[in-house]
């Protein structure tokens, strides 16, 4: 295998509420997988089109030249200052990885689009890690960022959405619906050593009857003697149900599998996943 093909976490931090708890949730996964992680700020560049349109107002105006050069001064400053910025958060991200006890940490720094550098980095990432809203936003509380939502439609890889708050993972509440994704995640839960000693608590919402119970029971016996596993059918949809299983089970991680359901059902009731993602308050671990 070539540099740079060794398997990973991916995380990406920005200047939001979010940034500590995304190297804490990376850390752990990290630790547990005895991955590297790979940690990623990226400046979202204007490209040169937006950057002469920013300054097109000014030349409209017949803003005399001196001033003119002052307004392009000023435009590069910002953009170095963002570039310094990103310097600063990844070098303080790198050293709380290190001294949760992650030693291979590498940082990159580069400009573009968040989503697109994260499908460009995630080849060999096990698990991508993102905070829940980007900076800007992190004062929305019942939001889901639109570049999480955008990053998590096109990943390929699972993408962990880190909490406000990191808070070492001690439960994981499965939400399981039978779904080809879901069948995915059961699989990951049952064998990753991410989950290894961890309990399981398996939900499945919006069931009733003897073919989902069975389904149920299937999922159940997909564990390990020795993995603590609970089973829970509820008639009740899944985002009333869940989000409150959630937040009774102390220091749960939800396990989901995303985007299950049909493009036709998505339109008509909004995503299901997103609606997860922006009602519970701990972190998403989200497999295709």
């Amino acid at each position: 295998m070539g540099e740079g093909a060794m398997e990973k976490v991916l995380a990406a931090i920005d200047a939001s509420i979010y940034a500590a708890s995304v190297c804490g949730y990376a850390g752990w996964a990290a630790r547990r997988l005895s991955l590297p992680v790979e940690l990623l700020h990226v400046v979202e560049r204007q490209d040169a089109v937006a950057a002469r349109n920013d300054l097109s107002g000014a030349i409209g105006l017949g803003v005399k030249s001196d001033l003119m050069e002052e307004l392009v001064r000023l435009s590069e400053e910002s953009s170095r200052a963002e570039i310094a910025k990103g310097r600063i958060l990844l070098k303080a991200g790198e050293q709380m990885l290190r001294g949760a006890g992650v030693e291979d940490v590498t940082t990159l720094h580069r400009h573009g689009g968040v989503v697109e550098t994260i499908l460009e980095r995630e080849d060999h990432a096990r698990v991508v890690v993102l905070g829940k809203r980007g900076s800007g936003h992190e004062y929305a509380f019942d939001q889901i960022g639109a570049m999480v939502e955008r990053a998590v439609r096109a990943s390929e890889k699972p993408v962990l959405v880190a909490s406000r708050e990191y808070v070492e993972p001690g439960h994981v509440v499965f939400a399981y619906d039978a779904s080809p994704a879901a069948e995915r995640a059961l699989e990951r839960l049952a064998n990753s050593p991410l989950f290894d000693g961890l309990p399981v608590t398996i939900v499945m919402a919006e069931a009733e009857g003897d073919a989902r119970r069975a389904q149920l029971a299937t999922a159940e016996a997909a564990f390990a003697s020795g993995h603590p596993v609970t089973a829970i059918m509820e008639r009740g949809k899944a985002e009333q149900v869940i989000p409150g299983i959630v937040a009774s089970t102390e220091h749960a991680l939800l396990l989901m599998g995303a985007y299950g359901h049909s493009p036709i059902r998505r339109m008509i009731v909004g995503s299901t996943t997103a609606e997860m993602v922006r009602m519970v308050k701990g972190p998403v671990l989200m497999v295709r």
